[in-house]
């Protein structure tokens, strides 16, 4: 996978890529075959007009802010490519673009190549967003002072999913959200500290009690909004059906086994707008 990164504060976004995991992903500690993705950031003044390298200019109509010139940003996104080919998509990182999930990492991680636009100040010109980009990404509802940091979120997001950039390749799956349950409570050594215990199902060594366990607790932890979207709760109950091996023609069976604690809560949530299970 390849991604371009077009912004005005390359420095910005240039130490979080070369540091932890993404750090290790993008460079030679990923592996034998080497990196496991590239990110490529390119400087929006690069492309810049005039003397003094301007990028942005007064919006139309007057107001505060800037706007982020035409210009620059097309020859740059024209550059790539010419020199690189055309990309899977063209995202712009926008506060009113489509809310960013776990779902939209895992199909954006299937991608060959991506083109990421930073904005910065009041946004990019509308002409842009219209003919060149092909998609909107917001990661939630408030104003940051530019796009280099929902980039670097999306970056993160997607590139830890591409084969080999973990250690163990089991963690990405067993991540919150990958099915729409949140993870279990995690603990470490000491198994004792200041009075504290970790729970001994956890230390039993039964790998069928333990998987129960941790299936029960991430249903504790779903937050109350995704009750709200019945769509998100007919998945959390889905994954109960198929744990407990209890569906009956892809509804709810009243006798499920006790060991799912939540159950009912979860049936009489999910059913008050009935969807399909399957």
């Amino acid at each position: 996978m390849t991604i371009d990164l077009i912004t005005a504060l390359p420095q910005v976004v240039r130490g979080p890529l070369e540091s932890g995991i993404l750090g290790r992903a993008l460079g030679d500690g990923a592996g034998d075959d080497g990196p496991v993705a590239e990110v490529r950031v390119h400087d929006l003044r690069d492309y810049a007009e005039g003397r003094h390298d301007q990028i942005d200019d007064y919006p139309f109509g007057g107001g505060g802010g800037m706007v982020l010139k035409p210009g620059p940003l097309v020859r740059c996104l024209e550059a790539l490519a010419e020199k690189h080919g055309a990309p899977d998509d063209v995202i712009y990182l926008a506060p009113d673009g489509e809310r960013f999930t776990q779902k939209a990492a895992n199909r954006l991680s299937r991608s060959d190549y991506l083109v990421l636009v930073a904005g910065r100040y009041k946004g990019i010109d509308e002409r842009v967003r219209r003919r060149w980009i092909t998609r909107e990404i917001s990661i939630g509802d408030y104003v940051l002072s530019g796009g280099e940091l929902p980039a670097l979120v999306l970056i993160d997001a997607v590139v830890r999913l591409q084969p080999g950039a973990l250690g163990d390749a089991r963690s990405a799956l067993t991540d919150s959200f990958q099915d729409d349950l949140l993870d279990a409570p995690v603990y470490t050594r000491p198994a004792s500290f200041r009075g504290m215990e970790v729970p001994a199902v956890l230390r039993s060594g039964d790998h069928e009690r333990i998987a129960r366990w941790r299936f029960d607790e991430s249903l504790r932890r779903v937050k109350p909004f995704a009750w709200e979207q019945p769509s998100r709760g007919a998945s959390v109950l889905h994954q109960c059906l198929r744990f407990a091996d209890c569906q009956d023609e892809g509804f709810p069976n009243d006798d499920l086994p006790s060991t799912i604690s939540p159950l009912s809560f979860l049936k009489a949530r999910v059913f008050r707008n009935p969807v399909s299970l399957a």
